[in-house]
């Protein structure tokens, strides 16, 4: 009985060390597992850190080139802001200089309304100037004008007075004779009161040549035509006028008014024309 209790004691003892060993080699293999996968897990987690290593790298890389970019984009940046603001300067003064000129403009264009103006004031005050003369030689020589001898014409402000030579003049002579004193005197009072027109008195003939012993003194028509423009000139200034603003000139038989070929018309040409024409 003794012997069975102590066998028993022994195999209890014997099974709790079987036990013990059992779960001692449990848990190294447990132990062996876990370190094969902390393992495992270091090696992934060496890869990772090496693969952020990497990529870190990478894109410190990639910043200091997006840096020097970007300090590139500032200097284009700064010079691009340098030159807009250089352009917008050079707008700026060229629009202050066009206003200017603008306004330069208006100014001178004011100016040239109130000169137009006021040339189209004296304009109208020497056409109502020259009418008046007109009208006044109309009045002093409605005779003459009447019978045919004198005529007065008025063409865009230029005044003429066409008189026939025979009321001035004897035949051949050059000479003016009493009558045509006369006739020249009605004018003076009107002539002197034109204070900005010069005074030109023409002398025509008609082209029938000087012949015979008058060619002594005139040889030519020329001649007859200047001595007569002459003659009327020097009384005007006798009479009063400035000679500053007289003059003659002679035509002879170049610039006819009418037919030669008839005796009316020959009378019509031998003429002297006093014309009103602008002072120089």
């Amino acid at each position: 009985m003794l012997k069975q209790l102590f066998c028993i004691v022994i195999t209890a003892l014997f099974m709790m060390s079987l036990n013990g060993c059992l779960v001692a080699e449990s848990t190294y293999l447990k132990k062996v597992e876990e370190a094969d996968t902390l393992t495992k897990n270091l090696a992934d987690l060496q890869q990772r850190h090496e693969k952020l290593t990497s990529d870190n790298s990478a894109l410190k890389a990639q910043f200091e080139k997006l840096k020097v970019e970007a300090s590139g984009l500032d200097k284009d940046k700064q010079q691009l802001e340098e030159v807009l603001k250089a352009k917008s300067d050079t707008l700026s003064k060229n629009i202050t200089e066009l206003r200017q000129r603008i306004s330069d403009l208006e100014k001178e264009n004011t100016r040239l309304k109130e000169d137009i103006t006021a040339l189209q004031k004296v304009k109208e005050e020497k056409v109502k100037e020259v009418s008046s003369t007109y009208e006044q030689l109309l009045s002093n020589m409605k005779n003459e004008i009447a019978q045919g001898q004198v005529t007065i014409s008025e063409l865009k402000g230029k005044l003429t007075v066409n008189m026939e030579a025979a009321i001035l003049f004897d035949s051949g002579k050059a000479d003016v004779k009493m009558e045509g004193l006369g006739i020249l005197s009605k004018m003076i009072s009107t002539l002197k009161g034109v204070t900005d027109k010069a005074i030109r008195i023409e002398g025509h003939t008609d082209n029938v040549q000087i012949s015979g012993g008058l060619t002594r003194v005139f040889p030519t028509n020329w001649e007859l035509s200047a001595a007569r423009a002459i003659n009327v000139t020097k009384y005007l200034q006798q009479q009063g006028l400035d000679p500053a603003f007289l003059s003659a000139a002679a035509f002879a038989e170049h610039k006819p008014v009418a037919d030669n070929s008839t005796k009316e018309g020959r009378a019509k040409n031998r003429r002297i024309e006093i014309t009103l024409v602008a002072r120089e």
